[in-house]
């Protein structure tokens, strides 16, 4: 009966290396227990066995885990996990405001304290020093501190 033992060890270990490299890629506690299931099987076939049947595990193991390393890490199969496009969007850059000191726009909601100003075609998420301001007044940009730009009416 050790073989059983020593079968299902090395089956599980390499089910645990496949799943390792083709399923999960990384480093993981998955491969770790699967090559350590390896280890035992190889080593408890030595001992159970004998060395020739022990030498017939490593050299199974190493063929199939080879095998299994090679198909794994092939490019082909690599590009389904890859990241392969690039992003090339960008954001608004806070230190280059587009919306200079001294810009007038309208009101599209009720500034209370904060709301939303059309300035030309672009809309923009303002706020007062604290005072209200009715929607559709005439508001011009008084500073823009670090990310929030400050208005007042005109």
């Amino acid at each position: 009966m050790p073989w059983l033992t020593i079968a299902m060890l090395l089956l599980f270990g390499l089910l645990f290396v496949a799943a390792e490299v083709i399923f999960i890629p990384g480093t993981t506690i998955v491969g770790v227990v699967g090559f350590a299931l390896l280890v035992v099987g190889v080593w408890m076939g030595y001992r159970d066995l004998g060395t020739p049947l022990g030498h017939y595990a490593l050299v199974g193991v190493v063929l199939l885990a080879g095998l299994i390393v090679y198909v794994g890490l092939r490019p082909k199969n690599l590009a389904r996990v890859a990241l392969t496009s690039v992003n090339n969007a960008s954001v608004d850059d806070v230190r280059r405001p587009d919306v200079a000191p001294g810009t007038v726009g309208h009101t599209l909601s009720a500034l209370r304290p904060a709301g939303t100003v059309l300035f030309g075609t672009e809309r923009r998420e303002v706020v007062t020093r604290g005072e209200f301001v009715a929607s559709g007044t005439q508001v011009r940009v008084l500073i823009i501190e670090h990310n929030r730009i400050v208005v007042a009416a005109a």
